[in-house]
């Protein structure tokens, strides 16, 4: 199952790379897309899912880095949900192999 890692850039300029257990994450998210805070979450959310989902099909379990990928996300969105109109940007994705 191939593995996507997906960096983004917070509001405040801080880059983050991510990480997702399958390119479910791909139809969620997109490389070079800017997304509101809030709405950036429900991709998140529903990609990192999806992902996890994956995992348990093929495994039997779900996949907890995924959810703990989610966490990281939703606790450093709330950081910048007083801040209207903040965006989130995917400067880039890439599958298993290009990251460590």
């Amino acid at each position: 199952m191939p593995e996507v890692w997906f960096d983004v850039r917070w509001p405040d300029g801080t880059d983050e790379t991510c990480y997702s257990p399958s390119t479910a994450i791909t139809d969620h998210l997109a490389p070079g897309a800017t997304y509101e805070i809030a709405e950036f979450v429900a991709r998140s959310r529903a990609g990192l899912g999806a992902a996890s989902d994956r995992v348990k099909a093929r495994y039997g379990y779900p996949c907890s880095r995924a959810m703990g990928q989610l966490a990281r996300i939703e606790r450093t969105a709330a950081r910048h949900a007083g801040n209207p109109g903040a965006t989130v940007t995917i400067s880039a994705m890439s599958k298993s192999g290009s990251k460590p």
